[in-house]
């Protein structure tokens, strides 16, 4: 079968698949029962949720965008911010033990003193032979050089800064829910 195409002559014709973007390749945010935002979700999930009666419209007061899905018999509306109309049970989310690679994780693969990303290590901001300990709120990413530099003493004994406070992750959720608002407030 033949793509559809539009143009004057075939040597000028375009593909109307490589020209339209389809709307199916969008995403929904879905909202819970009390309006946190939890997720990004694929528009066909969306629209599962919709037509089953497990989610509503949800209508922010500066976003009434919705994307119109059309087959020959029915028209979907889907809008861009989706609520759950049930409750699930929260799946239960357990703070991750300290590794490497969840230091690198929180702390974007960048020392935290210089922001390079070669040769990183861990650095315990307290050093463990003063009592410090290895716990997230201690540890921290340093390249070789700056962990060096700072060796085994306190920071106050140094002039190196800290470009973020050593904190433990977020839930999924949670995190998700931050970065929504902000990004909502930095586009209005």
């Amino acid at each position: 079968m033949k793509p559809a195409t539009i143009g004057i002559s075939d040597s000028k014709s375009l593909d109307l698949r490589a020209a339209i973007p389809s709307v199916l390749n969008n995403s929904v945010v879905v909202f819970s029962t009390n309006y946190l935002p939890m997720a990004r979700i694929n528009i066909r999930r969306a629209i599962t949720l919709l037509i089953s009666g497990r989610a509503e419209p949800l209508d922010l007061q500066d976003t009434k965008l919705v994307w119109i899905l059309r087959s020959p018999s029915v028209a979907i509306e889907v809008p861009h911010h989706i609520r759950l109309k049930t409750t699930t049970a929260e799946r239960l989310w357990k703070l991750p033990s300290v590794s490497r690679r969840e230091l690198l994780r929180r702390d974007g693969h960048r020392c935290q003193y210089c922001g390079s990303a070669k040769q990183l290590t861990i650095d315990h901001v307290i050093p463990r032979s003063k009592g410090g300990t290895h716990t997230w709120d201690n540890v921290t990413i340093a390249c070789e050089t700056c962990n060096h530099k700072k060796g085994d003493k306190y920071l106050n004994e140094t002039a190196m800064v800290l470009k973020t406070k050593p904190k433990a992750p977020m839930h999924p959720t949670v995190a998700f829910a931050e970065q929504f608002w902000q990004s909502r407030e930095s586009s209005v």
